[in-house]
């Protein structure tokens, strides 16, 4: 089938400039290599093709591109398959993927794995013309952006060295604090692993992950979260199920996915909580990543539900076992007709989803009898226990 629509069959004229972008394109038909080709060399970009996936693959293995146009179906390693190669070996190349015969199934695996664009054939030369703008844009902002952080690390000067060393020596000391979360019969029903520090420099689990941030570290800290978080309970098999928290960026870490790890051991007692004051909806390979944890054992839970960005996107992303009502919403509840209404709707709700709903932040004996009596079926705070070494005593 021709790419191209027959009402449009004049290239556009190729820049007295040099190329303005580096493009891969996929597909098993020469007719439409060609053309590509021809419409994207006279455009102003550099142009490569490849007769099928697996080519593309060692294409990408090879040299750089600033994006790639690629056919779905294709005999060997179809567009979506490459698709995800790409999103395993560089998650910021945008993939624009074509086809003739659209279909709900590859249209959501697109989706999922993050395509740039999803287009039907025919398309019009000013059309492919303008994806490709767009595409190399997007990649030459990410490219940026590397750069200025690279940039922005370099001229700290002395700052920068400094706070490398103060990350490493607070990660030294790190320890994890283990607060009781029961059930509302006041059984214990698991703990919730917490960040501690001792260095003055870093003197709580905020200015930990800032400076994590600042050094594009997180996936170091938040390795040594996950490891000195699973001696504990390993050690104790009746301390119940570990909830611990994840930064969004630690989906991406391939440790949480080996099964060798001391946290992937335990994975059939763990809840991992993903936090609600964090737009998800940017994430590449997200859903990906939560069918892969969920198929190791763990459990997937929503922090701080109430607080920061709309439930909407990371219910849909994220689906949810078990979901954590933000301490905002729990305070003085027992005081607060509003809060009492809202509570109930979200665990009403929750029940009919069959999500298990916690929540978090209870200081007094009122807030616990009206959680209780709103449908929560856990709860957390400081009435029932303080965080402590593991593990720690609870009262009901």
């Amino acid at each position: 089938m021709c790419v191209v629509s027959a009402n449009d069959s004049s290239a556009l004229k190729k820049t007295e400039e040099q190329f303005v972008g580096r493009l891969l394109v996929v597909d098993d038909e020469p007719a439409i290599l060609s053309t590509f080709r021809r419409i994207l060399n006279n455009a102003g970009y550099d142009v490569v093709v490849a007769e099928d996936g697996g080519a593309a693959a060692e294409a990408l293995k090879r040299e750089s591109f600033d994006a790639v146009f690629s056919d779905i179906c294709m005999p060997g390693t179809s567009g979506i398959e490459l698709l995800r190669f790409v999103r395993e070996t560089n998650p910021e190349l945008p993939v624009i993927l074509m086809t003739g015969d659209p279909a709900i199934e590859t249209a959501i695996q697109a989706l999922d794995h993050g395509a740039f664009k999803y287009l039907l054939k025919p398309i019009e030369t000013p059309h492919i013309v303008e994806v490709a703008r767009k595409a190399v844009q997007m990649a030459t902002l990410a490219r940026l952006r590397r750069e200025a952080l690279a940039v922005t690390a370099t001229a700290t000067g002395g700052a920068d060295p400094e706070l490398r060393a103060t990350f490493d020596e607070a990660l030294a000391g790190l320890w994890m604090a283990f607060q009781p979360i029961v059930t509302c019969d006041g059984e214990l029903y698991g703990h919730e692993a917490l960040m501690r520090l001792k260095h003055p420099r870093v003197p709580h689990p905020g200015a930990m992950l800032e400076a994590a941030e600042k050094l594009d570290d997180l996936t170091t800290l938040g390795r040594a979260v996950r490891t000195r978080s699973s001696g504990p309970v390993a050690s104790e098999p009746g301390s119940g199920a570990l909830f611990i928290n994840l930064h969004p960026y630690d989906l991406n870490d391939p440790d949480l996915l080996n099964p060798d790890t001391p946290l992937t051991r335990l994975a059939d007692r763990v809840v991992l909580e993903i936090t609600e004051r964090k737009d998800l909806s940017n994430m590449q390979n997200l859903r990906t990543r939560i069918i892969q944890v969920r198929e190791l054992g763990f459990r997937v839970a929503i922090d701080d539900l109430g607080a920061g960005y709309a439930g909407l996107t990371s219910f849909a992303l994220l689906e949810p076992d078990i979901v954590k009502i933000d301490m905002s919403l729990v305070r003085d509840i027992d005081r607060s007709p509003v809060k009492q209404r809202l509570v109930r709707s979200l665990t009403a709700l929750c029940a009919d989803m069959g999500i298990t709903v916690v929540g978090e932040g209870v200081e007094t004996k009122g807030e616990r009898d009206a959680l209780v009596e709103l449908g929560c079926d856990l709860l957390q705070g400081y009435h029932i226990a303080k965080p402590g070494q593991p593990f720690p005593a609870f009262v009901w």
